[in-house]
């Protein structure tokens, strides 16, 4: 059954599209409420005990359109999607207005096909065990630059979002308000802690249960974990309490009617306990900015009230489930920890983050993110809990984080964007696999990619949460919108990985590089995908203007009314096209300079060692850039480039299966690397599988029949191979003269074989069976063919010569 919605293209699979992922006949709805999870600023599970989260299906979300400004009311552009754009932003998938597109989606990806090679990562061939030049914090450190400190980004990634299609998350059903309630609502005395000093309060002793109310045995400080509202309470005579959905670290949330609002179901959570009304009134009022808080991924606050000397805010209820949740119920059905698998773990976080650069775009850090905070209603996913959101120039009000999830630099610097962006890269660890001393022995760092089978099968997984988790915030993802561009790319190859795909169809665009161009098998660095330019370079349009040969180009470029970026890119690049090293490396180490993060600096580098042959120089390079852009598949290419030039074959064809795998522009240079590694080792039918990946519309297809066509020709393992490796010439790519070599040289050892062994009537090479008349005639056609395009007068005598020796009428 076709899918019934607006400009979709799926297809209804298991009761859902296989695209938008609604279901046969209903359309999207707007997010509900938020059962809210609390914002606990003490220790906690990381995901509590177990569950077992529903299968995958049902879509993450569309690739988004390019959009100019548009004005509110203006239908959303997401296939399938009916909503429309309110402040910026869709009112239904939350997709913002001026979003560029930046991706087609992933139609469909062909079986691999066999000996193409071992498993992705595995530990004996983690590229992320080489060298890695230095960069960001560490160059800075390294080199005196006066630039000690990252102060911004290139703009261009602030609008690279992708939607669905990579991977599915089957809809999670809507939980009812009054099911979501507590039968008995009571703090584990495992979970009471002093909300002043963190020491435990509230224990049993002798057999004797603890108290809930009393005060802290260390700072005197009063608590209570007993909830102070009831239910049938009406606090400001509107909100009638029904009872409480969880605990959190401002007391007890509870649920309740509006009574001046049809009776909808919200949410109070505790904002302020004090008996000084001005102190409640000035936190309250400096709550309130959160009320200004709109997008469709994140709860709304509809109020701030107070009751009983207590501050409230009322929020909308989302009746879904927290990926906390989610965690939990697969532990109890497995019976053990069972994470969720990276590409679930991958889509969720990539649905939110769009909330997050909203909220960094007004000046807001969400600060307190974590499996908790992350609710998913049907197919849409909603930031809940704003009690610890706060601007990020606020250097007063109280911080609230969770152990095992805070930046280690909150408690000195505060919080930041980067802060934000290493709570995600933690959650992601959480989501992902049974992270063991995430509290205590890793509070702060990653466990070591190989002591985690998932780290080892992803390898771009790991530098993705590695540098958003980096121990210097100055080397995080400078924004949300560049750490989920990368979080796409790596979707895409954790997706291939898992499918165990031999060649991606599909090719997806990058806002970074330009695709490769394999021009023939050679693996030259020309061939390498080419940055592409800032397009907010103050110089690019500039750039653009400047023609005439690489000479004419570089007199240009050295007088340059600004030396930017892409400016010095330019130059670099220029420079080593037409053999000038060192202009290219000043031009790169001056970039540098300026801003010690900036790896395309760094990728010149790279061009330049592989252009020298200096192979361990080039991986350091590109392994540098590859953690910086871990989602793009330009850095692995090259790594792998310059892995199998210095002798370290099996992390370049782990690599090259990578590119292979992802991205169908990637397919040619990726499987002329594995041919090149497979033949080298005798792997005869990997090496044959490798060009084989090469798709017969692609523009190297013709070349990868002439590296098939040599490889069984030189290889010989038989007639049957021989008889292969002429048929394929019939198609490829050589030069008549290099033609007419190779089919000698098979005419040559088929004769061979067949004195040796004797005749094969059955099969053919060419015209001729597989006897000795019949290949004597091949091969004297052969020989006559190439001396017709020998230029060397003697070398086509030597020819004709032979020719006149081999046919069949000079013996018999």
């Amino acid at each position: 059954m076709r899918c019934a919605q607006p400009g979709c293209t799926g297809t209804i699979v298991d009761g859902y599209c296989d695209v938008c992922g609604m279901a046969p006949t209903s359309a999207p709805t707007s997010p509900s409420s938020p059962a809210p999870a609390p914002a606990t600023p003490a220790a906690a599970d990381p995901t509590g005990t177990p569950i077992p989260t529903p299968d995958p299906a049902g879509a993450v979300a569309d690739p988004d359109a390019a959009l100019s400004t548009v004005p509110d009311g203006t239908p959303c552009a997401q296939p399938g999607c009916t909503g429309t754009i309110d402040a910026g932003y869709c009112n239904v998938c939350g997709t913002p207005a001026h979003q560029e597109e930046i991706v087609q989606v992933v139609e469909s990806i062909a079986t691999r096909p066999a000996g193409v090679g071992p498993e992705l990562s595995t530990r004996s061939a983690a590229s992320s065990m080489l060298a890695s030049a230095a960069l960001g914090s560490k160059r800075a450190r390294q080199s005196g630059s006066v630039v000690t400190r990252r102060t911004g980004g290139s703009q261009r990634l602030r609008s690279a979002r992708l939607g669905g299609g990579i991977t599915t998350v089957r809809p999670a059903p809507t939980i009812d308000a009054e099911k979501a309630l507590l039968k008995d609502p009571v703090v584990p005395e495992a979970k009471r802690f002093c909300p002043k000093c963190g020491e435990p309060v509230g224990r049993g002793r002798d057999g004797r249960p603890g108290r809930t109310t009393g005060f802290c045995a260390n700072c005197r400080h009063p608590f209570s974990f007993d909830p102070k509202l009831r239910q049938g309470d009406l606090v400001a005579g509107q909100y009638e309490v029904a009872g409480c959905l969880a605990h959190g670290g401002l007391g007890w949330i509870y649920l309740a009617r509006d009574k001046n609002v049809s009776d909808r179901w919200v949410v109070l959570k505790g904002l302020l306990n004090s008996a000084d009304p001005d102190a409640l009134a000035a936190a309250i009022a400096e709550q309130r900015f959160l009320a200004q808080v709109s997008h469709p991924n994140i709860v709304e606050i509809y109020n701030f009230v107070t009751h009983d000397d207590a501050g409230y805010i009322v929020m909308e209820y989302v009746g879904g489930t927290s990926l906390k949740s989610i965690l939990k119920q697969r532990m109890q059905k497995a019976g053990f920890y069972d994470p969720l698998p990276v590409d679930q773990a991958l889509a969720y976080l990539l649905e939110i983050l769009p909330a997050f650069q909203y909220l960094h775009d007004l000046g807001l850090v969400y600060c307190d993110f974590k499996p908790d905070n992350i609710i998913q209603v049907g197919d849409e996913v909603k930031l809940i809990d704003l009690g610890g959101v706060r601007r990020v120039d606020d250097e007063d009000s109280a911080i609230f984080g969770t152990v095992g999830y805070q930046a280690p630099e909150v408690a000195e610097l505060g919080t930041s964007v980067g802060s934000d962006i290493y709570t995600i890269g933690r959650t992601l660890v959480v989501l992902t696999m049974e992270f063991r001393g995430y509290q205590s022995t890793y509070l702060n760092v990653l466990p070591p990619q190989d002591s985690s089978p998932v780290f080892q099968k992803y390898d771009s997984f790991y530098r993705l949460v590695s540098k958003a988790c980096a121990p210097n915030r100055d080397d995080r993802f400078v924004s949300a919108d560049e750490l989920r561009s990368q979080m796409v790319g790596v979707l895409r190859e954790v997706v291939a990985i898992d499918r165990g795909s031999g060649a991606a169809t599909t090719s997806v665009g990058s806002l970074l590089f330009d695709a490769p161009t394999p021009g023939d098998e050679a693996d030259d660095w020309r061939n390498l995908p080419a940055l592409r330019r800032d397009p907010h370079d103050p110089q690019t349009n500039w750039l653009h203007t400047i023609t005439g040969s690489p000479e004419q180009r570089l007199a240009v470029l050295r007088e340059a009314p600004a030396r930017t970026a892409e400016v010095l890119l330019d130059l670099a690049r220029t420079a080593l096209s037409v053999g000038q090293h060192g202009l290219a490396e000043s031009s790169a180490t001056e970039l540098l300079t300026n801003d010690p993060w900036e790896w395309r600096a760094v990728w010149i580098q790279g061009l330049i060692a592989l252009d020298r042959g200096d192979a361990k120089a080039a991986q350091a390079a590109f392994n540098a850039v590859y953690g910086q852009v871990p989602g793009e598949l330009a850095p692995k290419l090259a790594l792998a480039q310059a892995s199998e030039r210095a002798g370290d074959d099996a992390v370049a064809e782990n690599l090259y299966i990578a590119c292979a795998r992802t991205d169908s522009t990637y397919v040619p240079m990726a499987a002329f690397g594995l041919a090149r590694i497979r033949a080298a080792r005798g792997d005869v039918d990997g090496a044959v599988a490798a060009y084989q990946l090469v798709p017969a519309h692609s523009s190297a297809y013709r070349t990868a029949r002439a590296g098939l066509a040599e490889l069984l020709a030189r290889a010989n393992r038989g007639l049957p191979d021989l008889s292969e490796a002429l048929r394929t010439l019939a198609d490829t790519s050589l030069t008549a003269r290099r033609r007419a070599e190779v089919t000698t040289h098979i005419y040559r050892e088929a004769l061979a074989s067949v004195r040796k062994d004797g005749p094969h009537p059955d099969v053919h090479l060419g015209t001729h069976r597989a006897t000795e008349p019949g290949l004597r005639v091949g091969l004297e056609q052969a020989l006559r063919e190439l001396a017709s395009r020998t230029p060397d007068p003697s070398e086509r005598v030597a020819l004709v010569d032979e020719a006149n020796t081999v046919r069949p009428w000079s013996l018999w």
